[in-house]
């Protein structure tokens, strides 16, 4: 168990959270909740050992081990994707080195004390133990399998990391954690590296994980798929709920309502008490239930409400412009960088309406489409936009756009037209830029406020195709909400970039996926995606050319293999009834057995039944039906056990 307690943090004297304290214990599933900047990130920092806290401590027993994931890490590796991977068990060779120096401190000193000889023996005995646990093929094995988890194909595995993006540079980093099995594992926002079947694959994994989850993440499905436990920072203040974080809202809503109730109540108390004592302060025949009063005024606890913190962006899209019916027609669209062929001879059409969904592997050239529908890149085809097409384009790194040298208020003003610049400061009050947040230079912003801001300038210009390449990475799941909602709104034609599965629910009509170099459509959302994909690849199991002779036979021998199982199912479950009758009709036995001896025990009560021998005579029939039930229980148990060998 892993104990942190009353830890604080601040960052230019304000308090970013305080007192914070819980235990996380063996196998823990906990998601870290919070808004952007309640300290979520800072808080995994500092259990992980890269902060410090201004006071408090964290306790870990000696054998526990940590593995922190960070939202973004600098990676400079010129290994191929299977050598990084691997480089994550050089420990052992330290181990090794360390070993053999051990061994040459036993055969060269003779001046060894007890205690230093005994420490020596005690590290000895437990790096070989730890080395014991690492088979070199078994570990080779499990870096190619996790690595192709996590979306690599095995011809990248050879390929240097300097040809990957750094989200899949990121996708190693992740790999690397997994392999070394830390008691603990930190994750900060994983998901916004990896693509939906990834983090399918990394889902199933974590919920099979021998060790303790704590994962920061904006990834709503993700969290109530993983978690079982809800910690809450807010305020400066933490909550600990056991539930998955849907169940947690409900949760903390109840609270804040029972909270909100017991405070009414109490202020009601409170000002019938001290208008009563007001009333009747000066009078001498009042003057003892005055002093009761006030008695009972400074013995109550004042109950206080929490300021929850409520601050969410709020905007509506504005309506769009009149098109015409055909919003973009793409006829053989393809784009290569270099020798690298992303999109090869697509063909697609989106009518004017329309909300699609561009979903697959990273790297198989969803942003590379948007982009050539936005009109950023080049490409070789036909493609056309539809009569009076206003496109709006929000792109993936649109954050790392912006001027860093410009104020927030500058960045809209200058892009501001018409009646709308008398509105910036209420529209960035809506993106929650208030007060002096509004002359703040964007090279200070976070990752979220960029995303925030961009979202702002979207809004300047009335559009009818609104191109989104994962805008959520950034938003807390509040914004992520009101974002979903106004797109919902959104009268115009939405194209869709994401790997967030809770956010596309029910946002989109149709989607495109994107799979070597090729698009595939699929109507319907998200969920009725995924579960077509999962019949397909059972399909496709079931097509696998196989020998119909052979087929004939493993059906019939499958056939025998089941009905002698049946039978064996059969006696099995006849023994377990037998075996559960006896049991109960010992513990009555037993019960009865337990009460004689109680009545043999109290001579003087019970004198005329233990001199009549009734007590013994009764208890001796009793202790041999419970020893002839043993025996046949004993009987029935090396008959089950026989029959579960032969399974």
């Amino acid at each position: 168990m892993i104990s942190v307690s009353n830890i604080k943090k601040e960052f230019g004297g304000i308090p970013l959270f305080q007192e914070v304290t819980f235990n996380i214990n063996p196998r823990d599933r906990i998601g870290l909740a919070g808004v952007n900047g309640a300290g979520k990130s800072t808080l995994l920092k500092i259990i992980s050992g890269e902060l410090e806290a201004d006071t408090g401590k964290i306790v870990f027993p000696s054998d526990v081990s940590i593995g922190y994931l960070p939202q973004e890490k600098k990676i400079s590796s010129g290994l191929t994707i299977f050598n990084e991977a691997m480089q994550v068990f050089n420990f052992l060779d330290e181990y090794k080195i360390e070993i053999e120096n051990i061994h040459k401190r036993f055969e060269n000193n003779t001046d060894l004390t007890d205690a230093k000889y005994s420490d020596l023996v005690e590290r000895l005995e437990f790096l070989e133990a730890r080395l014991s646990l690492f088979s070199p093929e078994q570990l080779k094995g499990n870096a190619e399998k996790y690595l192709k988890g996590l979306g690599f194909k095995r011809e990248d595995l050879v390929r240097p990391m300097t040809e990957f993006s750094m989200g899949w540079q990121m996708r190693v980093e992740i790999a690397k954690l997994l392999l070394v099995k830390p008691s603990l594992l930190l994750l900060d926002e994983p998901t916004n590296h990896l693509d939906i079947e990834s983090i399918q694959w990394v889902e199933e994994f974590l919920k099979s994980y021998p060790g303790s989850v704590m994962v920061v993440s904006h990834d709503r499905s993700l969290l109530d798929n993983i978690t079982n436990r809800t910690i809450e920072i807010s305020n400066s203040k933490v909550y600990d709920y056991k539930a998955a974080y849907s169940e947690y809202i409900q949760l903390r809503e109840e609270r804040e309502s029972h909270l909100k109730a017991t405070y009414n109540n109490q202020q009601r108390e409170i000002n019938e008490v001290e208008r009563f004592i007001e009333r009747f302060r000066y009078k001498a025949s009042k003057a003892k239930q005055v002093q009761s009063r006030v008695k009972q005024l400074e013995r109550m606890e004042v109950v206080e409400l929490d300021n929850i913190d409520k601050s969410a962006i709020h905007f509506m899209f504005p309506p769009a412009p009149h098109s015409g019916k055909v919003t973009v027609d793409g006829k053989t669209v393809s784009k290569s960088y270099d020798k690298n062929l992303v999109l090869n001879n697509i063909d697609f059409e989106i009518l004017k309406g329309e909300k699609i969904a561009f979903i697959g592997r990273n790297g198989e050239g969803k942003s590379t489409l948007a982009k050539i529908i936005a009109g950023t890149i080049d490409y070789t085809g036909d493609l056309k936009l539809g009569h009076q097409v206003v496109t709006g384009y929000f792109a993936q790194d649109q954050g790392d756009m912006l001027d860093p040298e410009l104020t927030v208020f500058e960045t809209v003003d200058n892009v501001a037209i018409g009646e709308i610049r008398k509105r910036i400061n209420s529209l960035l009050g809506a993106f929650l830029f208030q007060g002096d947040d509004i002359n703040k230079k964007v090279k200070v912003l976070s990752g979220g406020e960029k995303s925030r801001l961009s979202l702002v300038l979207l809004l300047l210009n009335p559009t009818n195709l609104l191109i989104m390449d994962e805008p959520t990475n950034h938003l807390d799941l509040r914004s992520k909400d009101i974002l979903k909602n106004a797109l919902l709104q959104y009268d115009g034609t939405l194209i869709i970039v994401s790997h967030d599965r809770d956010f596309l629910q029910g946002l989109t009509e149709r989607l495109y996926e994107f799979r070597d170099n090729r698009i595939k459509e699929y109507r319907g959302d998200i969920e009725h995606y995924l579960e077509k994909r999962k019949i397909e690849t059972l399909s496709d199991l079931e097509t696998e050319k196989v020998d119909s002779d052979k087929r004939r036979s493993e059906v019939s021998e499958n056939k025998l293999k089941w009905e002698s199982k049946k039978v064996l199912d059969k006696k099995v479950r006849k023994l377990n009834n037998n075996i559960s009758r006896i049991e109960s009709q010992i513990n009555n036995y037993e019960s009865k057995l337990e009460l004689l001896n109680n009545k043999l025990s109290r001579p003087d009560e019970f004198e005329e039944e233990i001199k009549s021998g009734e007590l013994y005579k009764e208890h001796d029939e009793i202790s041999n039906i419970i020893s002839e039930a043993y025996d046949l229980w004993n009987a029935e148990q090396e008959k089950l056990e026989d029959l579960t060998r032969q399974e």
